[in-house]
């Protein structure tokens, strides 16, 4: 019976030093000849979403591994993730965990996370920030008029991370990362870019339909153009269980060269993309500059830093692999006529978004290229 006690002890050890040894790649796992990438939020989906995209040659990169990180007081369940990147296919991919918490006064300064953030900083050529909830309205000044903070402590970590990579208009005396490595790649998607505005010193629009256009409910907010819908409100109203929860509409280039230069994107096309949001760009973050709008201007679809050719991020979803594949059948409203994500945006909005993934591919290879000869 002792025998088993201690049999089972030491199986509880080694399943707790194996979990800890998955969340703390610094110590355990870096390899100094190794290219990394880190991936804020690092959830299944997420991970599973990079590796869609490396296997299918969308995101163009070899001799690569990407580091998950995150907060361990993050809402989300990253036992989920550990158990992911245990099997054999997802030996790229990594997870470092941050311990503690930071008060919303903390995360515009050094602070205790920023000796770890350097040193993932210089061991990394880029990050890539995904989707997600709002964030809390008292971090960009403002009181919450009509935010739903589900997980601020997430907010905190990528905000911080954000500041100590670019800078922003809270702190003038910080000296960014970057100014180190300007060629570093930086990119986000939806809450991304949302995050890399406000982590700057920008503001939000907590709510486009309310305070864009002025509509006070949902049946006034469906009344406006589809392509000033930047999310569905229909399911808000009807019971159709086929209604997708998202909008594609066109985006629009601005003057800057962003799209055509970079992306290389025809000039002629207004793309469709894959939509899900309520809250937009108020107020732009220091050193950022709008590369699209909506159709109508009202809304930013993407960004550029000034100082840095590596940072962009767009209000849409890139990433999404029903995008490229065919998938289950959905519409917007209860009167339209199925179709899957693939048909939606169409062979011309897909090679806008290929070439999309071909910009970041281009920009991690350029920061990996700029690293390797400092």
């Amino acid at each position: 019976m002792k025998n088993f006690g201690r049999f089972v002890i030491t199986l509880v050890l080694a399943i707790s030093l194996n979990i800890g040894f998955a969340q703390n790649f610094l110590e355990t796992e870096l390899k100094q000849n190794k290219t990394y990438v880190l991936l804020a939020h690092p959830t299944v989906q997420n991970i599973q979403t990079i590796h869609f995209m490396l296997n299918n040659k969308i995101l163009n990169l070899s001799d690569v591994e990407f580091v998950g990180v995150y907060s361990a007081a993050e809402s989300y369940d990253y036992n989920q993730s550990i158990a992911l990147i245990k099997k054999p296919e997802m030996s790229l991919f990594h997870l470092q965990k941050f311990d503690g918490e930071e008060s919303p006064a903390n995360i515009y300064t050094q602070n205790e996370w920023t000796k770890t953030f350097k040193n993932l900083f210089d061991h990394s050529v880029g990050i890539f920030f995904f989707g997600g909830p709002d964030i809390q309205p008292e971090l960009y000044g403002q009181k919450n008029l009509y935010s739903v903070v589900t997980d601020p402590n997430r907010h905190l970590f990528e905000l911080s991370f954000l500041f100590h990579l670019l800078g922003g208009k809270q702190n003038a005396s910080f000296i960014p990362f970057l100014n180190d490595k300007p060629g570093y790649f930086v990119t986000g998607f939806c809450l991304g870019l949302q995050s890399m505005n406000v982590a700057s010193g920008g503001t939000l629009t907590q709510d486009i339909p309310a305070q864009t256009y002025k509509k006070s409910n949902v049946e006034e907010t469906l009344k406006l153009k589809k392509d000033q819908l930047h999310r569905n409100y229909w399911h808000e109203i009807s019971k159709d269980t086929l209604l997708m929860g998202i909008n594609f509409h066109p985006i629009l280039y601005t003057a800057h060269p962003f799209f055509l230069k970079k992306v290389k994107a025809d000039k002629k096309v207004a793309p469709v993309v894959f939509s899900s949001h309520h809250q937009s760009i108020d107020e732009l973050g220091k050193d950022l500059i709008v590369t699209a709008t909506s159709m109508d201007g009202q809304v930013i679809e993407g960004i550029q830093h000034r100082l840095y050719p590596n940072v962009f991020a767009v209000q849409f979803h890139p990433e999404v692999p029903a995008l490229y594949k065919e998938g289950k059948k959905l519409k917007f409203a209860p009167d339209d006529a199925s179709k899957s994500y693939f048909e939606i945006i169409s062979e011309e909005g897909r090679e806008f978004h290929l070439k999309y993934w071909e910009a970041i591919s281009k920009a991690i290879k350029s920061s990996v290229r700029l690293q390797k000869t400092k």
